[in-house]
């Protein structure tokens, strides 16, 4: 009976010795920023994205962006669908952004008409796609990276990679961001390295409360061709 309770006794430190030793492993910082660099990659060599930025809502009396969901390209170009909010409502619109310029129209407006994105709180959707100043220059921008486990989407096992973004380089997506302050970020990569989302959390807008924006973005090698609308009218 003895020997056969010393050997239970060593089998169970044995188990506890693996399981600490599988706990304690953690992923180099190194490798982890190397596999936001290769994200960006992805990102920047696509002919084409669909992107969808969302909040699920604003601090009151701010006035910002709610929602940007649509396609683009690098030129930077984009068209889709935005809410912003203004004097707590909000407000939604088809935009088209190309060559610097955005176009929005409303459902009661019967064209499209030329637009300050920066009257709103809210950036010119096109520069999200820009690979010098776009969402996809954060990958890089990242400090302090842990790995932060595993998630399923759908068949996927997706890894989440954790850490902190100066505010100067949050306000290139979000112009009206605390450049002073750190935001947290929250990226979901897949094995082969794709970003499949992002989480960002901090002081986007000016005398109010945190806020998360969460980025879903979709690569793809089908280019597309996005123009300035037809008659635009004035602002």
């Amino acid at each position: 009976m003895r020997n056969r309770l010393s050997l239970l006794a060593l089998l169970a430190l044995l188990l506890t010795a693996c399981t600490g030793g599988e706990e304690s492993e953690s992923a180099d910082p190194a490798e982890l920023s190397e596999r936001l660099s290769a994200a960006r990659t992805v990102i920047d060599e696509a002919e084409s994205l669909e992107l969808a930025l969302s909040t699920e809502e604003l601090p009151q009396g701010v006035t910002g962006l709610l929602t940007a969901e649509g396609r683009g390209n690098h030129d930077p170009a984009f068209e889709g669908d935005v809410t912003v909010v203004a004097g707590g409502t909000s407000l939604d619109a088809e935009v088209v952004a190309v060559d610097g310029e955005l176009y929005a129209k409303t459902g009661f407006a019967p064209t499209f008409l030329s637009l300050d994105p920066s009257t709103l709180g809210a950036p010119d959707p096109a520069t999200l796609l820009d690979p010098e100043d776009g969402v996809s220059t954060i990958l890089e921008d990242t400090e302090d990276v842990t790995e932060d486990g595993e998630s399923r989407d759908g068949d996927d096992v997706l890894t989440t990679i954790a850490g902190t973004l100066p505010g100067e380089a949050i306000a290139s997506i979000i112009p009206t961001a605390d450049t002073e302050a750190t935001f947290t970020v929250r990226y979901r990569l897949t094995d082969d390295d794709v970003l499949r989302d992002a989480s960002i959390a901090g002081p986007f807008y000016p005398g109010g409360r945190d806020v998360t924006y969460r980025l879903a973005l979709t690569t793809s090698d089908e280019p597309v061709e996005i123009e300035a609308p037809a008659g635009v009218g004035g602002s």
